[in-house]
């Protein structure tokens, strides 16, 4: 073939590429999703932490480890909604519950999905609707704002369209919005609108489409300490209640804010000063 023809084929080759090859769903319990090219790509060991050490979450953790474990065990589940406060554990609880249904013994693959890749979820889908695995497909800080149309794409995740979502798919997502869109946008959208009850109508929906909303609070000064407490007892690391109290109310103090995520902050100063690796 002569170097004109080798470059056309190469060139037809990039905008019509080859079909993926099926993923390896054997290769590892969690996956990312790419795109351009797609893949599901391995994840070998998730940044997570036991489902135990989630303090102050208790009927989120009971209700998202009950619904995942009737998923896992091919019973009816509900797609899942973790909003509310930031650093509360909503990303956490997603991945120690998953952790916490493969210690059972049973089956369950979970796979991450970014915002921005949206778009793409109806490739993704066909991926997984073709597999006799069961999966998790968990979108982490979901959010959308005025402009945004990537909602109109988790619409076929739910249970929109003639396909609707596969048997074998669950979709979780985390928020810091119940209704996954600003305050002050449905408000504007209601006031400017000449039939203000529909012009959210569309957006609001997408929220009422998940089954379960679990919601996360901020937590109060016990809570905090008991967190802390927790990662301590869980590393071994010993330290007198009085000192724990007094260095970890003036960490939080510095920080202006009480969360888990500020929680697991001093323990990571804390540890790091006893020479220890988490």
């Amino acid at each position: 073939m002569s170097d004109p023809l080798i470059r056309i084929a190469a060139a037809l080759e990039r905008l019509a590429p080859a079909p993926a090859p099926a993923p390896d769903f054997t290769a590892a319990d969690a996956f990312l999703w790419h795109t351009a090219p797609d893949r599901l790509e391995p994840v070998s060991r998730v940044n997570r932490v036991d489902l135990a050490q989630l303090v102050g979450i208790d009927r989120a953790r009971d209700t998202l480890l009950a619904n995942t474990l009737q998923f896992a065990r091919g019973a009816a589940a509900n797609n899942a909604l973790l909003w509310g406060a930031r650093g509360m554990g909503k990303s956490s609880l997603v991945k120690a519950v998953h952790a916490a249904v493969i210690e059972q013994g049973l089956a369950l693959k979970l796979v991450e999905l970014a915002r921005e890749d949206l778009p793409t979820v109806g490739r993704l889908l066909a991926h997984l609707r073709a597999s006799d695995q069961r999966f998790v497909l968990y979108c982490d800080d979901l959010s959308f704002s005025h402009d945004d149309q990537h909602y109109k794409s988790l619409k076929a995740v739910l249970d929109g369209g003639i396909e609707g979502r596969p048997e074998n798919v669950i979709f979780y997502a985390t928020s810091n919005r119940r209704h996954l869109m600003p305050r002050d946008m449905i408000e504007n959208e209601r006031s400017t609108a000449i039939n203000p009850s529909e012009a959210v109508e569309e957006k609001v929906s997408l929220s009422d489409r998940f089954g379960l909303w679990l919601g996360f609070h901020p937590c109060d000064q016990d809570q905090f300490l008991a967190m802390i407490a927790g990662y301590c007892a869980a590393y071994g690391i010993e330290i007198a209640p009085e000192t724990l109290r007094a260095e970890a109310i003036e960490w939080q103090a510095t920080r202006g804010a009480r969360s888990g995520r500020v929680a697991w902050q001093y323990f990571t100063d804390l540890a790091g000063r006893r020479g220890i690796a988490l």
